[in-house]
């Protein structure tokens, strides 16, 4: 199950120096002073935490991020879809600082203001004013529970035969059971031994690996599978997925939401990485023109600190008894100070809309970087501030991790951050700049990001 080929180099190496508005790198990669930091990490910690590229982070701000040795890296990975309003908003950090200072530092199921100024925020944001919302901590917490609430929701209405849960392939949905029963990677599955027959995936229509984008193929996936459409409590999917970043067709979409609303199974959209304006809307799915029965949140709903949420239609969210759908640290209050003060940063304005104008400019950059090197990119995508490079071995279309990685630790080099490349494979850079960021400072990092991979691809 293991991949150590990913792994990034421990070895200090000469680099260019950089120094422009946005990027600084002075000394070598890594910096040899921060070895016994990394080395400790790979020592006391599992290998798992050992994959993204070598810096120790001492601050961050905006779309900067900083090391104690003098460099900075344009930030293009928000800590992993994140930091959407720009890492440390001097909001969220005064929200934070006044809670620890009051100090309120946790509550349990306790009541406290800030938590119900938050689940307000969130109906207020929500396409339905009808929803309910329930906090939790990891986008996993939100994914499980769409699952747990579609079940119940499945043998109270209709009975123990409305039990299954259809998702997509290659979809992720986190790293827990539940979460990982409904995402579509095989490779993540080995753990789990026997797998439970009620979690059944149809191929999703992103035009890449799965060229049929008839929503027929979603019918006739599930009769080949023995599937009734009356067995089916609900259908979990991404708004988009995150190797590509691949988006629904629009009408696909669409008909997937009338199949449920016919069939009466619940739609289930997991937002935790789409949703805060990452787009260029609230929500990713609203470029669909569809309503879910229940929204996973997550990453970005702070800003900062972990929390996570599922907003969902008040039937549903009502099927559990008070005291027997809680969590230890549901609605904590500096997660939540930090997320009331990220969403009213984004309802202030700027963000979404700054989001739409560079739609085009890292789309058009992301095409032409394409165009330099047709054998060895297999797709480039991108809406809003979200975007990805597929990565193949050249003339083929089998998945180039090493070249990824080749390309993603030469941007780091070069003063460009990003995470890990992702995907089964590790093909797929991805880029998730902070939603202010710039045009200059964009064009800067796809300007880098070329300069990759003209390196890597040579």
């Amino acid at each position: 199950m293991g991949n150590h080929q990913r792994k990034y180099s421990l070895e200090p190496r000469d680099v260019p120096r950089v120094e422009t508005s946005n990027r600084r790198i002075v000394t070598m990669l890594p910096v040899p002073e921060s070895l016994p930091i990394l080395e400790a990490l790979e020592r006391f910690e599992p290998s798992s935490m050992q994959g993204q590229p070598p810096l120790v982070i001492d601050r961050a701000q905006g779309w900067s991020v900083y090391d104690k040795w003098g460099n900075k890296w344009l930030d293009w990975s928000s800590g992993v879809l994140i930091s959407n309003i720009g890492n440390g908003h001097p909001e969220v950090v005064s929200a934070i600082k006044e809670m620890a200072d009051r100090p309120l530092l946790s509550t349990y199921v306790f009541a406290h203001e800030k938590r119900a100024e938050l689940v307000k925020l969130l109906n207020s944001v929500a396409p339905s004013k009808g929803y309910k919302v329930f906090l939790l901590t990891t986008g996993s917490e939100a994914t499980e529970n769409c699952i747990k609430l579609a079940r119940t929701w499945g043998f109270e209405r209709h009975g123990p035969e409305r039990r299954v849960l259809v998702s997509f392939e290659n979809a992720f949905h986190g790293r827990t059971m539940g979460a990982q029963l409904a995402g579509g990677n095989a490779s993540q599955k080995g753990w789990l031994g026997r797998l439970d027959e009620s979690f059944v995936q149809v191929p999703f229509p992103d035009g890449y690996t799965n060229r049929d984008l008839r929503f027929d193929l979603f019918v006739e996936t599930l009769e080949r599978k023995g599937v009734k459409p009356s067995q089916v409590c609900g259908v979990m999917t991404e708004s988009f997925q995150g190797v590509g970043p691949d988006f629904f067709p629009d009408g696909y979409a669409r008909n997937l939401e009338s199949w449920c609303r016919e069939n009466e199974a619940l739609l289930i959209v997991d937002e935790v990485q789409a949703g805060f304006g990452r787009t260029g809307k609230w929500f990713a799915f609203e470029h669909y023109g569809i309503t879910p029965d229940l929204i996973a949140c997550g990453k970005a709903i702070s800003g900062s600190l972990p929390l996570s949420a599922v907003l969902g239609r008040a039937d549903v969210m009502e099927l559990y008894p008070p005291g027997s759908m809680t969590s230890t640290h549901s609605g904590s209050p500096l997660p939540v100070a930090a997320a009331v003060a990220s969403v009213k940063a984004l309802q202030a304005g700027g963000y979404l809309e700054n989001a739409q104008e560079l739609d085009p400019v890292l789309r058009n950059g992301l095409e032409r970087i394409s165009a330099r090197h047709p054998d060895s990119v297999g797709s480039v995508r991108s809406r809003g501030l979200v975007g990805g490079v597929r990565l193949v071995k050249r003339g083929t279309h089998q998945p180039d991790p090493l070249a990824a990685l080749a390309v993603n630790t030469r941007c780091f080099h070069k003063g460009l951050l990003m995470f890990a490349p992702v995907g089964a494979f590790g093909e797929c850079i991805k880029i998730a700049p902070a939603l202010d960021i710039s045009h200059d400072a964009l064009v800067e990092g796809i300007s880098v990001l070329s300069e990759a991979m003209d390196e890597a691809l040579a």
